[in-house]
């Protein structure tokens, strides 16, 4: 059966893409619709688009600073829906677009600031399937952890009480707060986390006579934390555990009952400062736009 995909147009067929999302993203459950709606709200730069077949979507990007690389962003096969070549068709569609828009390569991983996940999760294992059928080599692994909001201990009150008396507040940030912290993050480490930092659902920060020191964020990616940190000579004051802890409580009282820290690198630190384990695994593909 031949499928030919089209562009999604307006507000109903995005509607229609978050719907099958919705029910088709199984690892990610009630995360589906929100991730479209994250997509389809990138930040200046990256040009996207969104493909679909009846019972299927598939979403792919371009960033300004990286033009030759191409990514699949996210691609969801209703489950009534699936086994009959819907998935191919949608990857074969996003690739012709990536082409013709100057991409070289192609990528099944995540394009940062604004990603889906980092790769494919293995437990999706059709799609690691149909993307090694389609030819994409795997080239990297990255991972999230889990914090359980349920049985972890998140007070932080006796580290405030501490910090206070070394001249340090840390709190949320609100209004215009927003900006200042942004540009302490594109000042200490990029502008891909200045996007997360100002888009987040919750961001947190620490500062000292005016001097921000340290901060946290959750929710630029639907229900995920992160990015955070801690500038160097900031380092050793324990703000990192803090500014962590008063995320994941803000996200239990969200009504999450655990929090993936997504792509993470320092896996001892997220262990001891909250329980977290190590859990999603993503495999990152890529293969050549003839």
């Amino acid at each position: 059966m031949a499928f030919e995909a089209r562009p999604i147009a307006d507000a109903a067929d995005l509607a229609e893409a978050a719907r099958i999302a919705g029910d088709a993203l199984t690892c990610d459950p009630g995360e589906g619709a929100a991730l479209v709606r994250r997509l389809a709200a990138p930040p200046p730069g990256r040009t996207w688009t969104a493909l679909a077949v009846d019972g299927g979507v598939v979403m792919a990007s371009l960033s300004e600073k990286d033009p030759g690389a191409g990514h699949l962003d996210l691609l969801a096969v209703h489950p009534s829906a699936r086994g009959e070549g819907r998935g191919r068709a949608l990857v074969r569609a996003a690739e012709d677009w990536l082409r013709e828009r100057g991409a070289r390569e192609a990528r099944w991983a995540g394009n940062p600031p604004c990603y889906a996940w980092p790769g494919i999760d293995v437990r999706y294992t059709a799609a690691a399937c149909l993307a090694e059928s389609l030819g994409y080599e795997r080239y990297h692994v990255a991972w999230n952890m889990t914090a359980d909001l349920g049985a972890g201990d998140l007070s932080v009150e006796a580290d405030l009480v501490r910090l206070e008396r070394a001249g340090v507040a840390v709190r949320a940030a609100a209004g215009d707060e927003r900006e200042r912290v942004a540009a302490f993050v594109a000042g200490h480490w990029n502008e891909r986390w200045a996007w997360e930092a100002a888009n987040a659902t919750g961001l947190h920060f620490a500062e000292r006579d005016g001097e921000i020191l340290a901060f946290a964020a959750w929710g630029a990616r639907p229900s995920w934390f992160g990015p955070m940190g801690t500038a160097p000579a900031a380092r050793g004051l324990g703000l990192g555990r803090v500014l962590l802890r008063r995320c994941l409580a803000e996200q239990r009282a969200a009504g999450q009952a655990d929090a993936q820290i997504g792509w993470v690198g320092p896996l001892r630190f997220y262990s001891r400062a909250v329980g977290a384990r190590a859990e999603r695994v993503f495999w990152l593909y890529r293969r050549a736009l003839a």
